[in-house]
């Protein structure tokens, strides 16, 4: 059964926020500006992003309410045919709570749809790709006709300065040197809220275009590298995860255990040759060289890592030309398990693909380094 990418939507919140106003919505850590804001920024070279927060810090919408809203942005011209869906999946990597799941969540804030299967992928930036997925295969044997894939983030709330003030309270007590460590620091520059969602069917659209999924595939590295990203826990000596449930309550705040945090000598050092070795055995096993890409949407959480990128796709692949990439990675930010979906609406709806035009998807995710794959055609 072929499946069809018939319709693409986003929910992006309140107005785009740019480097400068950043700390009027997320603040200051012990009333004092980070040393890190000015170099993370720059190497990432994200110019402005989205919260779901307003100025000051107030959260101004859920994870689940941006997710159904983009799932409700579907459905514009006929409201009506959301009640012909039977299948939700929804990817994040920041749900609002840990139960119930934040499929469930966003199903109930959309009291217009009918009763349907709901699935919650979890995982970091590949959790998006996961439920689109899931959606494929459920349409592919034919346990679903018409289903709704969606990916979507709530990280300001993790970034926000009161996070962080009784670990800097504490520290000031120790060392009189209040600053949270640069793996704590840094992901408060580089991550950001939104919302996306795709609907998928079994036939494609009658006037304009649709997206076939050729295939989607994923690889873990689980097994031989050690954890990279991680939020409710935090890292022993030996590499291994020691999570929030085995802290005390007092320890969970002192040491900022729900904050997101990355080992970033670990993710510089692996994050894009191991990526590369997938690409190149698919490749192989597929026939496939560059020459038969026509659009390439990496998801990329820094400019950092485009030049690495590219160089990677050359050696194993043959090699992409920039003028084929398509990243709004500066535009819109790193939206973790929303970005490749995001990337995938503004270029559906862009008007620049043409009928028999391949696209190509990479979506890494550093947590403990997996990696997902997908090729569309446009029909």
């Amino acid at each position: 059964m072929p499946v069809y990418i018939n319709n693409t939507s986003i929910f992006l919140p309140n107005k785009p926020v740019p480097n400068e106003d950043m700390e009027l919505y997320l603040g200051y850590i012990n009333n004092k500006p980070s040393k890190s804001k000015n170099i993370v920024l720059r190497n990432n070279a994200i110019k402005q992003r989205y919260y779901a927060l307003s100025k000051g810090g107030k959260p101004t919408h859920t994870n689940a309410q941006m997710t159904a809203e983009a799932v409700r942005n579907l459905f514009k011209d006929d409201p009506e045919e959301i009640k012909k869906i039977d299948l939700l999946s929804c990817g994040t990597s920041s749900p609002d709570q840990m139960m119930p799941s934040h499929g469930v969540m966003t199903h109930g804030w959309l009291p217009e749809s009918e009763a349907i299967e709901v699935v919650s992928p979890s995982g970091v930036c590949c959790a998006g790709m996961h439920a689109l997925k899931y959606a494929y295969m459920a349409i592919k044997t034919g346990d679903s006709k018409l289903a709704v894939a969606t990916g979507s983030e709530r990280f300001s709330g993790l970034l926000v300065s009161d996070v962080f003030e009784e670990e800097a309270q504490k520290l000031k007590e120790l060392t009189a040197n209040p600053y949270i460590a640069f793996q704590k620091d840094f992901l408060r520059w580089m991550l950001s809220d939104g919302a996306s969602a795709f609907l998928m069917s079994d036939k494609p659209n009658e006037e304009g275009i649709s997206l076939r999924i050729e295939w989607i595939e994923g690889i873990s590295y689980a097994n031989e590298m050690e954890t990279c990203m991680y939020m409710g826990a935090d890292k022993n000596a030996d590499g291994t995860l020691k999570g929030f449930m085995d802290y005390t309550p007092e320890e969970v705040m002192t040491k900022s255990i729900f904050s997101v945090k990355q080992d970033i000598g670990l993710l510089s050092d692996n994050i894009v040759p191991l990526g590369g070795k997938k690409i190149k055995e698919i490749f192989e096993r597929k026939g496939l060289t560059a020459k038969d890409i026509d659009h390439f949407l990496p998801h990329i959480s820094s400019d950092f890592f485009r030049s690495k990128i590219y160089e990677l796709v050359e050696i194993y692949g043959g090699g992409i030309p920039y003028d084929k990439w398509f990243i709004n990675l500066y535009t819109v930010g790193n939206v973790g398990a929303a970005s490749v979906y995001l990337m995938i609406d503004e270029l559906f709806h862009s008007g620049r693909l043409k009928k028999g035009e391949k696209i190509l998807l990479l979506v890494p995710e550093s947590s403990r380094f997996s990696y997902m794959y997908a090729l569309l055609t446009v029909c």
